[in-house]
């Protein structure tokens, strides 16, 4: 094993799920906040239910998404999916 493959395989990682999902719904609602876009607007954009625009940025439901309904929600704000993971 080389040096780094020990460095590599000795990191711990402090950060879990929730913490990334916070992050991108936080950004989902800033950025759709930016463009002058109300929940309805976005879901209609995306053919996703209004409810489950309010569930995914609304931090109290620990709504999940699924990288498929993030890139669909970025290709409706003509975004880079990547935006949404910016701290």
């Amino acid at each position: 094993m080389e040096k780094n493959d020990k460095i590599i395989m000795s990191k711990k990682y402090i950060n879990d799920d929730e913490y990334y999902y916070k992050i991108v719904r936080k950004n989902i609602k800033k950025y759709r906040k930016d463009k002058n876009l109300t929940q309805q607007n976005l879901a209609d954009m995306t053919e996703l239910s209004r409810e489950y625009i309010c569930d995914i940025e609304n931090d109290s439901r620990n709504k999940h998404l699924t990288i498929a309904v993030l890139g669909r929600i970025a290709e409706a704000m003509n975004m880079d999916i990547t935006a949404f993971f910016e701290r």
